[in-house]
């Protein structure tokens, strides 16, 4: 068996990462494991059960997974290769090779990840963009899970500020999940990374969400929770943070909203509350200095306001408002508030929700 295989067939045992790496001590190569016998494997360390699951990958048919590695250009990272991310070595569990579509640079041990709700908020989504974005500008790389809501809206910001993000994904790479967000996907691949640390075709599922948490906080320095009820993954993934010796920073938002409840809890046991990016960086030493990304290097000029969209502008925040409070505040035409804040939405200013309601943007 080639060596690339037997690191597939490594993979596709799905031995808990403390075995598989145990394996590798032991017999020094994944090859060798397979070769050993299983009373080689039970000194290692290995159950029955997961004997015969090594058993059972290295001899199926790994020619599918090669091909679809050259079809989606995917590359398999093992813990052993250079390009490994430094700073997911150092946890305790960390997994023994990633799927990756994409790159990794040595950059991104200069990474934070930028978490939060499925169930985004408007304020949450456009922090988690907002956040992202001044991340990515600073040269940092975002790490998220490209899941629904804040996760896809800090991909979003880092791509916006043509910056770097992974996402960890809790599937097969041949898989897309959630499946709306390919060309999500396609942008990331493009602006960084997509990894797993799954064999091509498993499908998400509860146990495998908790698992590919530990690799988002893992490849980080810090995890900012935006957004997170009192019972969400985001948390989880603050937890793996914390255990990991890593930062735990968080945003606060409305005592009235069941989606701050996870984040104020957080604060309250110590996280370091955040409203700007600048909270982050004076936590967090960064290893290098990369150079500043194009957007850092060429900022786009401020767009000319009339002085209706300042005087609009000013009295908007991130949190919603009707437009006929902004009618009433202002004493300006219904008419004359409408046609500013199109404007205001044009120039990427302002954004419109449902009900009339609108918001400033980061």
């Amino acid at each position: 068996m080639e060596e690339q295989e037997s690191w597939i067939a490594l993979t596709r045992a799905l031995l808990p990462p403390r075995k598989a790496r145990a394996l590798l001590e032991a017999f020094d190569s994944p090859t060798a494991a397979i070769a050993a016998g299983d009373e080689h494997l039970a000194r290692a360390g290995l159950t029955d059960s997961e004997k015969r699951r090594l058993r059972h990958a290295a001899a199926s048919d790994l020619s599918r997974d090669l091909a679809l590695m050259e079809r989606l250009g995917v590359s398999l990272v093992t813990i052993r290769d250079f390009a490994y991310p430094p700073n997911l070595r150092e946890i305790h569990d960390p997994p023994i090779a990633l799927y990756v579509r994409g790159q990794l640079t040595p950059d991104d041990r200069r990474a934070i990840a930028v978490v939060g709700t499925r169930r985004a908020s408007s304020y949450g989504a456009v922090v988690a963009e907002a956040l992202a974005r001044d991340l990515a500008v600073r040269g940092i790389t975002v790490v998220s899970g490209m899941a629904r809501g804040s996760d896809s809206a800090a991909h979003r910001g880092a791509l916006a500020a043509r910056g770097r993000t992974i996402a960890v994904l809790p599937c097969g790479l041949d898989i897309c999940y959630p499946p709306e967000n390919r060309d999500l996907m396609e942008q990331i691949i493009a602006s960084g990374a997509v990894v797993s640390e799954l064999p091509f075709g498993t499908r998400p599922a509860r146990m495998v969400f908790h698992a590919r948490n530990r690799i988002i906080s893992g490849m980080t320095l810090g995890t900012i929770v935006v957004e997170a009820p009192e019972r969400s993954g985001a948390l989880i993934t603050a937890a793996h943070a914390a255990e990991q010796g890593r930062q735990v920073f968080a945003v606060p938002g409305s005592v009235n909203s069941s989606l701050s409840r996870g984040t104020h809890g957080l604060i309250k046991d110590g996280a370091k509350l955040v409203q700007t990016v600048e909270d982050v960086l004076e936590e967090v030493e960064l290893p290098g200095r990369a150079a500043p990304g194009p957007a850092a290097r060429e900022q786009p000029a401020e767009p000319a306001l009339s002085d209706e969209e300042k005087r609009l502008l000013a009295l908007l925040t991130l949190e919603q408002r009707h437009a006929d409070d902004l009618i009433e505040e202002t004493g300006f035409a219904p008419s004359q508030v409408s046609s500013s804040l199109l404007m205001l939405e044009l120039k990427g200013l302002v954004r419109r929700l449902p009900g009339n309601m609108f918001m400033r943007v980061g």
